[in-house]
């Protein structure tokens, strides 16, 4: 049977990630993942590099602060991947955040961001608002733009992928996990691949595996629980309509929530939602969602030429998941940073909760050091902030098994 330092479960974005930097770190790493690398929720994201501007609503300075650290790390080591892009925020007679308050919240953005040159934001003169895509004038009190970034995130979690195989982890994909049994100093893995059965001896097994996180807790023996958690999607509608300049940040007319309207491959993307879901397994955009998007267009850009018939305009959708801590309030309101949970009762055994396309550089950092705790250093074999990140020429083929 091989033996590993670290198995990591889970090929999406902070699986791969934590992948990359432990196996730069010089630790011996596998990844199991269930489907195949970045298909789920690492693929069905909002498309954003950003600091997260609505959370300094709700105090989450911290996690701003590290996103728009992890922004700047990502536009140099992916410049091909990660790109500036400029957001536009309209304010309207009756809008829930007026001038002042967000001119407040982009100074703070600007500050967090240690004044990088993304960090400017600009109020945009009226003689200009006739310029913004169509946008609705009648009530629009004041404009104001600012810069944060976009990406393909499939491309991104694949180039991820790409580079911490080029260092020497392996990354299995099709893998159906059986048991994890959690022994005093390493787990052992069963499962199978390909209808093989096979088992893989580690160290330290970090559970990453997104929706499905308490599911493989369910495979651990002896028994351990999980966190209570909220599974919440986002759902997005790709529109047939000619793309924004920029992206448009607007307050959704239905509550309080954000949403955003996009290029994407050289149409509008509208997105997203948050509908609490059951079970990860039954994702899917719905008629209430797809209703409630629609509206928010409509409302914002009532003289497009779509109209009435911008139902006929949805050439594609798609929803992603987010696993966020169960609290007794709206989905909207749950905070969004990554929880790293640990049993005394199973050392050898990491759960990630959560995790942001955006800061995964951030959460692989925290897990290396995790893993370094446990069984100690090894002699580094490169420089994760140095290694630059490509399109991966799997992107078609993404099976990395090696």
């Amino acid at each position: 049977m091989d033996t590993v330092d670290l198995v990591v479960i889970g090929g999406g974005i902070t699986g791969v990630g934590i992948a990359q930097r432990a196996q730069a770190a010089g630790y011996s790493v596998a990844v199991l993942e269930k489907g195949e690398i970045g298909q789920a929720t690492s693929s069905n994201s909002s498309k954003l590099i950003h600091g997260g501007l609505r959370y300094l609503e709700s105090g989450q300075i911290s996690l701003v602060r590290e996103s728009l650290a992890q922004r700047k790390a990502l536009l140099l080591l992916a410049p091909t991947l990660v790109k500036p892009v400029p957001f536009y925020i309209p304010i309207y007679q009756g809008s829930q955040r007026g001038p002042l308050a967000i001119r407040a919240g982009l100074s703070m953005y600007a500050l967090l961001s240690e004044f990088d040159a993304l960090g400017q934001f600009k109020s945009i003169a009226p003689k200009e608002w006739g310029n913004l895509f169509g946008l609705k004038l009648q009530g629009l009190r004041a404009v104001f733009r600012y810069w944060d970034a976009q990406t393909d995130d499939h491309a991104l979690t694949l180039a991820v992928a790409d580079s911490a195989k080029q260092i020497g982890a392996r990354i299995h994909t099709s893998v159906e996990i059986k048991t994890i049994e959690h022994q005093r100093d390493a787990c052992t893995i069963h499962y199978k691949q390909n209808s093989l059965a096979k088992s893989l001896k580690a160290l330290c097994v970090i559970n990453a595996s997104g929706p499905w996180v308490n599911k493989t807790l369910e495979l651990v023996q002896p028994k351990v629980t999980g966190v209570d958690i909220e599974l919440v999607q986002g759902s997005h509608l790709v529109l047939d309509i000619p793309p924004p300049d920029g992206i448009l940040y607007l307050e959704s007319i239905y509550d309080k929530r954000v949403v955003f309207v996009m290029p994407w491959k050289g149409k509008t993307m509208i997105g997203t939602t948050e509908t609490p879901v059951n079970d990860a397994d039954e994702v899917g955009v719905t008629q209430a969602e797809t209703q409630y998007l629609l509206g928010i267009y409509r409302h914002y850009f009532p003289f497009s030429e779509e109209g009435s018939h911008l139902a006929d305009k949805v050439i594609g959708n798609y929803c992603g998941m987010r696993v966020l801590p169960k609290q007794q309030v709206d989905a909207f309101d749950l905070p969004r940073e990554t929880l790293m949970n640990t049993r005394v009762t199973h050392p050898r055994l990491m759960t990630i909760y959560g995790g942001k396309l955006t800061t995964f550089r951030h959460t692989a950092k925290d897990a290396v050091e995790w893993v370094e705790k446990q069984i100690g250093q090894r002699a580094a074999v490169a420089d994760v902030d140095q290694l630059k990140l490509c399109a991966s020429t799997n992107h078609t083929n993404n099976t990395l098994d090696g």
